[in-house]
Order: C-alpha cells, then structure tokens, then sequence
C-alpha cells in the first residue's frame, strides 16, 4: 500500500485528463510546480534561521522641492 505501480498512474493520469480536459492541464501542471517550488523556498528559510534578514532597500524620493 502507499505505492503506485504504473498501470494504476495512467487510471489516475485519466482521470484528471477527463476532470480537466486537454486545454486546462498545462496550467494546473505548472500551478502544481509553482507551488513545490514556494514550498520548498519556505522549507529552507526555516533551516537557514541563522543568517540576518536583507533590510528592504529605501526608494529614494525624486520629487524636487
């Protein structure tokens, strides 16, 4: 149990084919891999505690007076 052999990926990949159609599974795919990627942004920073937080950079004003 916890495993999935081959055939039962392609049942699965099926199912999500028929639930989002053709069009609509690159961008779930790509939201999918954006939000791996911010998970494991945030996974680091909560390892990387020791080093100091960058200070915002000021925008400096370029309204004359």
């Amino acid at each position: 149990m916890g495993n999935i052999r081959g055939w039962e990926f392609l049942v699965i990949l099926l199912i999500v084919l028929i639930i989002f159609g053709a069009g609509k599974l690159p961008q779930v795919f790509r939201s999918v891999g954006q939000g791996i990627r911010e998970f494991r942004k945030a996974k680091e920073g909560e390892f990387d505690e020791d080093k100091p937080a960058e200070k915002p950079k000021r925008r400096e004003s370029t309204k004359k007076s």
